[in-house]
C-alpha cells in the first residue's frame, strides 16, 4: 500500500521515549501479559499485508487499547508501531494516529502538534486506499430517483469496506480536530478552519449513513423473526457507529443556537438523547440495572471510548450543560470499568471528578493522587490531576496546598502559561506577607505577555487573568480575594463542603466588608477611589454566593450527614437576596470589573428556583442574554465584559434546566 518513507516519523517528545524498536521487548511483554488477559500471549499481525484482510487485525487493535486503558500508554503505541512499522494498516494506522492526537493535546508543543497532524492525514489516506470505489453517476443518479442510493451503497460494500467507510469517516474527526484545535494554534489560519468544518460536514453525513443501514438491518432482522439486531453486523462495527451518531448528536446539540440555527439549514440537528442512548446502547447500559448487559467478551473495540464519552458527558460537560445529566448513570460506567481498569488512569480523573461533582473535594484529590501514581510515562496527564487538585483545594479552602499545584502547572504545562502564572501570583497574595507579595509581582507583570492566540482570537480565561494582571499593578500589588474569585470561576465554591464555606470563606469575605463598609458613603478616602465599588461590589457578590451554596447546595451534592451549619437555610437565602441586590444598585459605579453584575444576575436567578420562583428566575436568567449594558449606562463600558461566552452557554443550561423544572 505505501512504502516505509510515506509514514510520518514516530514522534517522541511529550516525555515519551522513542517507539524505534521493531520488537517488543521481553519486558514490555512480560508486563503486557500480566496486565491485559492471563495467559493470553499479544496478538500477532499476518505479513504480508493485504487490504481484504484487514479485519483481521481487529484483535490486536483492542489489545493495544486495552494496554493504553491500563495505563501503559507507550507499550501500546510501542505495540502498534511494532505491528505495523509502514502505517499501512487500516486499524494500524488510524489506531497510532488516535495516540499522537491524545499525546499533542495533552502536551500542546509545537513537535507533537505537527506529529499529529501527519499521522491523522495519513491514517486518513490509508481509509480512503480501503473504501470502495465511488458508483458510477448514472448510478447515483439512479439511486436518487428511488431514494434508495445511501444505504443501498453501504449494503452494497464488503464487510471490510464498510469498516474503512468507519475508519475513514473516525479519520476525518480526528483529522479535523489536530488541523481545527491544533494546527491553527500553530498556523493561526482561519481557512484551515473552514476547511475542517467541511471536513466535519462529512463525518457527520457518513456516520448518519451507516447508522441508518444498522437501523434498516436491524429492522430487517426483526421482521424475519430473528431478534432486535442482525447478528450479521459484527460488534466492532456497530460499537463504532454508535460512537459516531452518538458524540456527533451531542456535538450538535451543545452548540450556542445562533450557530445551530445555520447549521440547521444543511440538514443537521443534534438529539442529546439519542444520542446519549446510542452511546449507553454501545455498553448495554440502562437505568434500571447496574450492571451493563454487554460483557466484556461480546464488546465492540470501541466501546470503552463510548464509556468514557459518557463520562466526559455527564461530568465534565456538565458544568455547561444539564439536560441530559446523569450522576447516577455516570457512577455506573466508572464502577464497572474500574473493575475492569483499576489503575486506568482516565477512569481515575472521573472517579475524582465524580467525588468533585457530589462535593467531596477531599476524595476527590485521594483519586488525581491515585491516577498520577498509576502512570508516569506521560508525564503530562499528570497535569490534568494537578488542576483538578488545585481547584479542590480551593474548595477547601487549603491554600498553600492548592499553590503546590498551580507551581507545578506554571513549571510543567504548555496549556496556559498565563492562567497559571496569575494562579500562582493570585494566591500568594491571597496569602499575604511581603515577600510573598514581592514575590507574586514578579509573576503579574509577566501574565499579559504569556498570553496565546487561536486563530487570531484571544482565549476568554486568559483575557481575563490579564485585565486582573493589568489591574493589580495599576493598584500597587493589591487584589481583593483574589483566590476565592478564581474559586468561583472554576466552580471551586459550588463544590465546596458547606462547613468550609461558612467556617473559611465567609469570615474571610465578612472581614473585607468590614474594611470597607466605612468608605461606602465617602469612597474618596479609600485606598483606591476609583476602584472601591468594584472592590464593595466583588466582595458583595463573593457574598451573596457563598451564602446561596449554604442554602442550597448543589444538587448532586452529597452532604456530611455530621456537618454543623451555623446559618439556617432562610437566612442565607434572603442575606443572598439582599448581597446580589446590593449589587445592582451599585454596578453603575464599577470601573472595571463589569462581569460581576452579569454573574450576579445569573446567581440570583439560580437562587430564585431554588427557592421556587420560577418566573423571577428567568427574568434574572433573560437578563444576560438580553445584551443591554445592566452595570453601566450605554457609553460606559466598550466591547465585551470578562467570561461573557462561558456565562451565555452557563445561562442557556440554567434557562434548558428550568423548562425541565430541574434543580439549579
Amino acid at each position: 500500500m505505501t512504502d516505509s518513507s510515506s509514514a510520518p516519523a514516530v514522534s517522541t517528545s511529550a516525555g515519551t521515549p522513542s517507539t524505534e524498536p521493531t520488537s517488543l521487548s521481553s519486558d514490555v511483554s512480560n508486563q503486557s501479559l500480566s496486565t491485559v488477559k492471563e495467559n493470553i500471549l499479544p496478538p500477532t499481525t499476518k505479513w504480508p499485508y493485504t487490504p481484504s484482510a484487514a479485519l483481521d487485525d481487529l484483535p490486536g487493535v483492542a489489545y493495544a487499547l486495552d494496554l493504553f486503558l491500563k495505563s501503559l500508554m507507550v507499550e501500546s503505541e510501542q505495540f502498534c508501531h511494532t505491528s505495523d512499522p509502514k502505517k499501512e494498516r487500516l486499524y494500524f494506522a488510524t489506531g497510532f494516529g488516535l495516540i499522537q492526537c491524545v499525546k499533542a493535546l495533552m502536551s500542546y508543543e509545537d513537535e507533537d502538534l505537527l506529529a499529529a497532524i501527519g499521522h491523522t492525514k495519513h491514517g486518513n489516506l490509508i481509509a480512503t486506499q480501503h473504501r470502495k470505489k465511488s458508483a458510477s453517476l448514472p448510478w447515483r443518479l439512479a439511486g436518487y430517483v428511488t431514494g434508495s442510493s445511501g444505504v443501498n451503497w453501504i449494503k452494497s460494500m464488503t464487510p471490510v469496506e464498510r469498516h474503512a467507510e468507519l475508519v475513514y469517516a473516525e479519520s476525518l474527526f480526528e483529522k479535523a480536530g489536530s488541523m481545527a484545535l491544533l494546527g491553527i494554534v500553530y498556523s493561526g489560519d482561519w481557512l484551515a478552519f473552514i476547511k475542517e468544518a467541511l471536513n466535519m460536514r462529512t463525518t457527520i453525513q457518513t456516520y448518519r449513513l451507516l447508522g441508518k443501514y444498522i437501523d434498516q438491518a436491524d429492522a430487517e432482522a426483526q421482521a424475519r423473526g430473528e431478534g432486535p439486531e442482525d447478528k450479521t453486523i459484527d460488534a466492532h462495527f456497530r460499537s463504532g457507529v454508535y460512537l459516531g451518531v452518538g458524540m456527533s448528536n451531542i456535538i450538535l446539540s451543545l452548540m450556542p443556537t445562533k450557530l445551530l440555527t445555520i447549521v440547521e439549514l444543511f440538514g443537521y440537528k443534534g438529539d442529546r438523547h439519542v444520542g446519549l442512548n446510542l452511546l449507553q446502547k454501545a455498553g448495554g447500559w440502562s437505568n434500571d440495572s447496574s450492571e451493563p448487559s454487554v460483557s466484556h467478551e461480546e464488546e465492540g473495540c470501541r466501546r470503552s471510548i463510548c464509556d468514557m464519552s459518557l463520562m466526559i458527558f455527564h461530568l465534565v460537560l456538565s458544568s455547561v450543560t444539564q439536560d441530559g445529566v446523569d450522576i447516577m448513570m455516570a457512577q455506573k460506567v466508572l464502577d464497572w470499568n474500574l473493575k475492569r481498569y483499576p489503575n486506568g488512569v482516565f477512569f481515575l480523573f472521573g472517579q475524582g471528578r465524580l467525588s468533585l461533582c457530589r462535593s467531596q473535594p477531599r476524595r476527590a484529590i485521594e483519586c488525581y493522587k491515585k491516577a498520577m501514581s498509576a502512570q508516569n510515562q506521560y508525564r503530562n496527564l499528570h497535569h490534568v490531576s494537578f488542576w483538578e487538585m488545585a481547584v479542590a483545594n480551593l474548595a477547601l479552602w487549603e491554600i498553600s496546598e492548592s499553590l503546590v499545584c498551580w507551581r507545578s502547572l506554571q513549571k510543567e504545562s504548555t496549556w496556559s502559561k498565563a492562567c497559571y502564572t496569575y494562579g500562582v501570583a493570585a494566591l500568594l497574595l491571597q496569602l499575604g506577607g511581603e515577600q510573598n507579595k514581592k514575590e507574586a509581582m514578579k509573576f503579574i507583570t509577566e501574565v499579559p505577555k504569556l498570553r496565546q492566540r487561536i486563530a487570531g482570537k484571544s482565549i476568554p480565561l486568559e483575557k481575563f487573568v490579564a485585565r486582573k494582571a493589568r489591574k493589580c499593578q495599576s493598584q500597587n500589588g493589591r487584589l481583593l480575594l483574589p483566590a476565592l474569585e478564581l474559586a468561583y470561576i472554576f466552580l471551586g465554591i459550588a463544590h465546596a463542603p458547606r462547613e468550609v464555606i461558612v467556617g473559611k470563606m465567609l469570615p474571610l469575605v465578612k472581614a473585607q466588608l468590614t474594611e470597607l463598609r466605612p468608605y461606602e458613603s465617602d469612597p474618596s478616602k479609600y485606598v483606591d477611589p476609583a476602584n472601591f465599588w468594584d472592590d464593595w461590589c466583588l466582595a458583595r457578590f463573593l457574598q451573596g454566593v457563598c451564602l446561596r451554596f449554604i442554602a442550597y447546595p448543589d444538587p448532586d451534592a452529597l452532604l456530611d450527614p455530621n456537618e454543623k451549619i451555623t446559618i439556617s437555610q432562610g437566612d442565607a437565602s434572603t442575606r443572598a437576596v439582599q448581597a446580589f441586590e446590593s449589587i445592582f444598585s451599585n454596578g453603575p459605579k464599577i470601573e472595571l470589573d463589569h462581569y460581576i453584575v452579569y454573574h450576579a444576575h445569573y446567581e440570583y436567578g439560580r437562587l430564585l428556583a431554588c427557592k421556587g420562583d420560577k418566573d423571577g428566575a428567568r427574568t434574572q436568567l433573560e437578563l444576560v442574554f438580553s445584551g443591554k449594558p445592566l452595570e453601566v449606562n450605554a457609553a460606559g463600558r466598550k466591547g465585551k465584559y470578562s467570561l461573557e461566552s462561558a456565562l451565555h452557554m452557563r445561562t442557556n443550561a440554567a434557562l434548558e434546566a428550568l423548562g425541565h423544572d430541574k434543580r439549579l
